[in-house]
Parts: structure tokens; sequence; C-alpha cells
């Protein structure tokens, strides 16, 4: 199954203040979800960003702000997304695929995807948009995940699937942009 910007959302999992620090590569995760941000920005595909206990730890990090201005936005005390009320009224109920990003790996995002996925939805986990404190935990989660029918990807391939063509205005803003 190809992704289609139509049918996507993009989720950004607890991305915050006080945990950041503490995640395996953190400052490369980052980036990379501020990449695909921009990139779901350029593309008009939904945005549903969760704070796992915001008073806690935090709010998510300043510099996904900017981009996250009209993100759907749900605080949370589960760890799975999924099982928070109000996610389902955000269009992450709305929509069939959806993207994933966020920490941590083996915690938020592992329940989060395997609960959406046993609702129906198809799941796609960006690679080097996820992080946990340790390496291991990481890989980990996203060896169960592909194991249980996650997919997991890159972010070049959400780009590539949700922009389908090139030759395009839209192509042609996501090579000027963010095609590095």
């Amino acid at each position: 199954m190809l992704l289609d910007c139509a049918r996507s959302a993009l989720l950004v999992i607890d991305i915050q203040q006080r945990l950041m620090p503490a995640i395996d590569g953190g400052e490369a995760l980052v980036e990379q979800a501020e990449w695909l941000c921009r990139l779901a920005d350029l593309l008009e595909v939904p945005m549903v960003v969760t704070e796992q206990y915001p008073r806690g730890l935090g709010a998510t990090l300043e510099v996904l702000q900017p981009h996250l201005a009209a993100a759907q936005r749900v605080e949370k005390l589960c760890f799975s997304a999924a099982a928070e009320a109000g996610l389902d009224n955000t269009m992450v109920g709305e929509r069939e695929q959806l993207v994933i990003c966020g920490a941590e790996t083996h915690v938020c995002v592992l329940q989060t995807a395997l609960e959406l996925q046993q609702s129906g939805k198809q799941v796609f986990i960006v690679e080097e948009a996820v992080g946990s404190r340790t390496p291991r935990n990481k890989q980990l989660a996203l060896e169960r995940m592909r194991t249980q029918g996650i997919q997991i990807v890159s972010g070049e391939m959400v780009a590539f699937e949700w922009l389908r063509r090139a030759g395009d205005e839209r192509f042609k803003q996501v090579s000027r942009e963010l095609i590095r």
C-alpha cells in the first residue's frame, strides 16, 4: 500500500521539552520531525500533536511550534495516544493512514501504533523520526512493530509517496525546500 495525502495524517507524539534531552539521538529526531511537519504543511496533510503529561514533561519543543500552528492538540496521561478519547475527535479519527514520529519508540509510539492498527488504521513509522532513551529499546520496538505488520519507512519514502509525481508545482516546491 502506498501513502496518499488525501487519506493521511501526521501524528507527532510527545516531542517535549523535558523528554527530548534524554532521547538517544534526540537532536536528529527533532530535525527529522520538523522536516516531516514542514512537508505535511506544504502538502496540506493534517497534523495532530500529543503531549504526555505536559505539566511534568513540558510542552512540545519550541522549534516545532511554528510548523504545528494548525495542528490539533491532545494532552494525554495514557501512554497510547489511541487510548485517549480526544484522539478520535481529531484528523486521526478521520484518516485511514497515519504517519507517526515522536518519542519514546518503545512506549508511547509503540502502544499508539499497535492500538491504531488494531482499530483498522494503516500505520507508518518514520524510522529516523522516532527515538528512545536507548538504541536497544528503539530497535526492539521497531522490530516488534514490523512483525505486527506496521510499516517502517523513511521520511523520503513518505515525501515521494505523498507527492506521487514529478514535474508539478508541489514537487518543485518540496524539492526546493525539503529534499536534501
